[in-house]
């Protein structure tokens, strides 16, 4: 958490690089270098999506290539929605942190917290699901419980209690973008808690919204992450300080510390 709170003030930066690797694997492995390179000053975390690195016969080791091409001092979190108990989350979490070496993950809670337990090693961040960006026809996360609230309320609740159990870790919440009402919502269940947040850009996501349904009252606690918008762009550099100076720009707007 040191880590990401120490380059979120040195890069004044909330923006996060989605890793989304497309095209063939020497393509692939030629803009990883390129976006990395190019995106790195104005990151305040990388996060490679584990599917787009699976689905490559060198997927692995390209992913561990791509992690160690990253400034130390930039936390990575490693997108893999890892969603299983016991034995076999361990392993999950032994790939991740020993094998990958990402500083943080994302992680589905829905089968309760012994998803979450395994992953919360000293010093890493753990992402847990609570709204995602899609917008389903029928979506799970908005059924609604007998005991109140839905099932995205209840997933953000036990992710709370989860923070505040396991004080050697840092559990969070991913948060789309595609409802500001939910972030807003979900900001005065978890005052405190980082924010993991896509659906900035292709998805639609309003980013003004996003920040002032989401921003802290240090006008932190959103990382907003960007995939495709710096990953296809000509100009993976231009794009990732263009978005970085938005989301600031909003900052001072959106936080009531600047108010």
């Amino acid at each position: 958490m040191q880590k990401l709170l120490t380059r979120v003030q040195t890069a004044n930066s909330l923006l996060c690089v989605g890793l989304d690797p497309t095209g063939d694997d020497a393509t692939a492995t030629q803009r990883l270098q390129e976006v990395v390179a190019q995106a790195a000053p104005y990151a305040a975390a990388f996060k490679p999506n584990l599917a787009f690195f699976l689905s490559r016969e060198n997927g692995v080791a390209l992913l561990q290539q791509t992690v160690r091409s990253i400034p130390k001092d930039i936390p990575v979190i490693l997108d893999g929605k890892f969603g299983d108990i016991a034995n076999t989350a361990e392993q999950y979490a032994r790939f991740a942190y020993d094998i990958v070496g990402a500083d943080g993950v994302t992680v589905n809670p829905y089968m309760g917290d012994d998803t979450i337990r395994p992953f919360a090693r000293p010093g890493k961040l753990v992402f847990t699901l609570a709204k995602t960006s899609n917008k389903p026809q029928h979506g799970l996360q908005d059924a609604a419980m007998t005991r109140g609230g839905s099932i995205s309320d209840w997933a953000a609740r036990l992710a709370k209690l989860m923070d505040e159990e396991l004080t050697e870790a840092t559990i969070g919440l991913v948060v789309g973008a595609s409802e500001p009402e939910t972030v807003a919502k979900l900001r005065a269940t978890c005052p405190d808690q980082w924010f993991l947040v896509p659906g900035i850009g292709a998805q639609g996501g309003d980013l003004s919204a996003t920040l002032r349904a989401g921003l802290r009252a240090d006008g932190s606690g959103l990382l907003i992450n960007s995939s495709r918008g710096i990953w296809q762009a000509a100009d993976a550099g231009a794009a990732a300080r263009e978005l970085q100076e938005e989301i600031n720009q909003f900052r001072t707007v959106a936080s009531p510390a600047h108010t």
